[in-house]
């Protein structure tokens, strides 16, 4: 929006020209998001209070998470609100990629939405039943998945990039790349909701993540950074640094709220459109692989419940104290902000990694 209103004046008023520039509105998009997190949060949270919509804790949980109980949720729709405010005011709305990141990012909030609407509202303590919610998540995940197939250059949605070695791709068809691109929406979309568990603990890699992803878009977008990275190029791509920045800047402002000792959680609402947001601006750039490295907290918790499912019903022992894995060194003996900045830690080093590889070949 801001972008056809300072085409339309710049011949008037020169200083408008710098909203031509993609690094100018990201670092705009960060402040704007930031701002509106902070400025909605605390009638937000209020509004979840009076609404009376509180986290329901688990009763086999650690029990230092009984004093959560009623600490208001649904915190996500703040985050999706200041995501979407910043990105339709500061990006190039003819980009197809921002409408079809926003409208993973919206789908799959309403899938939390229902699931936590179920929850809090109805006193349903299932939610939204599993095989519904797979159900939905496929379908966008799906249809997302095929969109991208048609709108993504050729050359770039044939091939899949492998970090870190030079020149090397492996080649992909139509039904390789939706295959993936559907298994990474619906799988990160998980992962972030089963990392959700403690304050703070997924938003921040979260930040660091689609800052990371910021960086790759840009350098994707850019036909001399492209080539001299030896990334693949996708024209357009750049634009959703914009949005990435956005998010960047929502999540900082959510984390004021959600940071130890939480006053907000986020919910399915905000779990389930984050990972699955992240995840389709890391096809649209074409770094799934490396995705799976800065997004490496997220699979490390998904994984720890997988092996402690089949574990269980493969031999009738556990692995872990209780998966997800934050919970099991919470029941170590951790308190639970050394879990949450030792995570962090581990995040950071992880997006650091993957950084890395734009050189390292």
């Amino acid at each position: 929006m801001m972008l056809w209103l300072a085409a339309m004046l710049e011949d008037h008023i020169s200083g408008f020209r710098v909203f031509q520039y993609l690094t100018f509105r990201s670092l705009l998009a960060v402040l704007v998001a930031l701002g509106i997190s902070l400025l909605l949060g605390p009638r937000f949270i209020l509004r979840l209070k009076e609404r009376q919509l509180g986290q329901v804790v688990r009763s086999d949980g650690p029990k230092s998470h009984f004093s959560k109980a009623g600490t208001p949720t649904m915190g996500g729709g703040l985050i999706l609100l200041a995501v979407c405010a910043s990105t339709l005011l500061l990006a190039d709305l003819r980009n197809p990629y921002v409408w079809i990141v926003l409208g993973v990012l919206v789908c799959f909030g309403m899938i939390g939405w229902l699931d936590d609407y179920r929850k809090l509202v109805l006193k349903d303590s299932r939610g939204l039943a599993a095989r519904w919610k797979y159900a939905l998540q496929s379908v966008f995940g799906l249809l997302g998945a095929i969109v991208l197939w048609h709108v993504l250059p050729e050359k770039a949605a044939t091939e899949l990039t492998v970090p870190f070695l030079k020149d090397a791709a492996i080649p992909l068809g139509g039904f390789l790349f939706c295959s993936i691109a559907y298994f990474w929406i619906v799988g990160f979309s998980n992962a972030v909701n089963l990392t959700d568990g403690l304050d703070g603990l997924a938003i921040m890699p979260a930040v660091l993540v689609a800052a990371t992803l910021g960086v790759f878009c840009y350098a994707s977008g850019h036909a001399e950074f492209a080539r001299y990275l030896q990334i693949p190029r996708v024209p357009g791509a750049g634009e959703l640094a914009v949005f990435c920045a956005a998010l960047a800047g929502a999540g900082l402002g959510f984390l004021w709220f959600n940071a130890y000792p939480a006053m907000v959680f986020m919910g399915d609402l905000g779990a389930l459109a984050i990972g699955a947001a992240l995840a389709t601006v890391a096809i649209i750039c074409r770094q799934e692989l490396i995705f799976v490295v800065m997004a490496g907290l997220f699979v490390l918790e998904t994984v720890s419940v997988i092996l402690q499912v089949a574990s269980f019903k493969l031999t009738g022992k556990r692995i872990f104290r209780m998966a997800p894995i934050h919970h099991h060194f919470e029941l170590k003996g951790w308190p639970e902000p050394r879990v949450i900045v030792r995570f962090w830690i581990l995040s950071v080093v992880l997006v650091l990694i993957s950084l890395a590889s734009l050189k390292v070949r």
